[in-house]
């Protein structure tokens, strides 16, 4: 028998709660790493991703990385509303909500996007 990845079983369980949840929103969809967050919004009716915006893009590296998910946080939400979407549901994926994710959540919340 082999034993199933907890961080799998994680994402799996968060995104069948968005998924009974919000019929019909967009998902913001987070992705951390040791450097880098990234943050995409994705339309799952059409399996397309409307917008994306990443820390690498950003050109001050020498801030910390909650400042960073707070920058990209801020830019995701400027060009969500550039596209006229207002309403998302968040995917924090197999992350716990804090630190740079509810850095980067909370930033979109000021941003003007709605979750």
């Amino acid at each position: 028998m082999i034993k199933k990845n907890p961080k799998y079983q994680r994402q799996k369980r968060v995104r069948n709660k968005l998924l009974s949840v919000g019929k019909g929103l967009f998902r913001l969809s987070v992705f951390r790493s040791n450097k880098h967050i990234l943050a995409q919004i994705i339309d799952d009716k059409h399996g397309k991703t409307l917008v994306f915006f990443s820390s690498q893009k950003l050109k001050n590296s020498k801030i910390n990385k909650i400042e960073q998910a707070k920058l990209v946080g801020e830019k995701i939400a400027l060009l969500a509303l550039k596209k006229n979407i207002k309403k998302i549901k968040f995917d924090r994926g197999c992350y716990k909500y804090h630190g740079r994710v509810k850095a980067l959540a909370d930033a979109t919340r000021q941003g003007g996007l709605i979750f």
